[in-house]
């Protein structure tokens, strides 16, 4: 399996070996089981959803998947932070080791703050899945439908032409989807953002370790013809980010429908969402924008294969 198995707590905890010959077949099967309506091989087993933050996507998807291999969500909380005991000062430690005397059988945690490895260890004896943290922050489980994504429609990882747009410092998906694409040949990835919230130095010694090539850029007009994939990202004001993506003086970090123009005709448009201002509505309907359609899908099969690998 890949390490600190069952728990998923960082991107790096995955090998090429495992994406390739454990995690992309069994998602194949998971598409199968889905568009099939479901099965019943996690009959019997459940989950605590307990996110400390709102989220649309990944909660549902990951409610969905448990419900598709017939499994049941016992508990699921929107925003833990207010809503449960830890309004009145509970750490994240207590309320694992309480959840745990309920014996389910897998927690899928969105946090506010790091969801540190060895603290999830010592407190959970049911597996517990990163739905996305802070400080520094990661989305292990996004990042791997984000690979599913590139995989399907470019047909390989290897060689990847890639930007990655929008509020780097603090987008936790950009960090996991980085440590993904770490363990692939001759990616080479076009950092776009203002220089205040560029990639962090502990992200880009991750890549030079791992021999990925990249540059850093403030202007998306000059990248975007270049690459096989955009992915595009949200400010992340609750983390201070701030783009005004009209106000072209500090650089171009829109995608627009001209902007799409300039890409290559199979080059693919994503957003792990969700979008405030950042693509504009016109280029919805690109055959090669996969935000709203391939990355959802994939969203759904990616988390019924980490479900049917630990629980099953």
């Amino acid at each position: 399996m890949f390490e600190g198995f069952p728990h998923i707590i960082s991107a790096k905890q995955f090998s090429r070996e495992w994406l390739e010959n454990k995690f992309f077949p069994l998602t194949d099967e998971m598409q199968a089981v889905f568009d099939s309506g479901g099965c019943e091989v996690l009959k019997g087993k459940r989950m605590v959803s307990l996110f400390y933050q709102p989220s649309t996507r990944t909660r549902m998807s990951f409610e969905m998947a448990m419900d598709y291999l017939g499994g049941k969500v016992v508990f699921s909380s929107e925003n833990a932070r207010e809503s449960s005991s830890a309004e009145k000062g509970e750490t994240l430690r207590d309320t694992l080791m309480v959840v745990n005397r309920y014996k389910p059988d897998v927690l899928v945690i969105r946090y506010d703050r790091s969801l540190d490895a060895s603290l999830v260890a010592s407190a959970s004896r049911a597996p517990v899945l990163n739905a996305g943290d802070r400080e520094p922050g990661e989305h292990p489980t996004q990042a791997l439908l984000e690979a599913r994504t590139i995989l399907k429609r470019r047909g390989a990882i290897d060689g990847l032409k890639i930007a990655i747009v929008g509020d780097l410092k603090n987008s936790r998906t950009v960090r996991s989807l980085c440590y993904i694409l770490g363990m692939f040949k001759n990616i080479q990835i076009y950092f776009v953002s203002p220089t205040d919230i560029k990639i962090k130095d502990d992200v880009k010694e991750y890549l030079h370790k791992n021999n990925v090539a990249f540059e850093e850029s403030t202007d998306l007009r000059t990248v975007a013809p270049k690459v096989d994939a955009v992915y595009q990202t949200r400010t992340q004001k609750e983390c201070g980010g701030s783009i005004d993506r009209k106000d072209h003086n500090l650089g171009y970090f829109l995608v627009d429908k001209e902007l799409a123009e300039s890409m290559k005709p199979d080059a693919i448009i994503m957003h792990p969402l969700p979008r405030e201002d950042e693509i504009t509505l016109d280029v919805d309907s690109d055959s090669r924008s996969v935000y709203l359609t391939d990355q959802i899908d994939n969203g759904v099969f990616a988390r019924m294969t980490l479900l049917k690998m630990i629980l099953s």
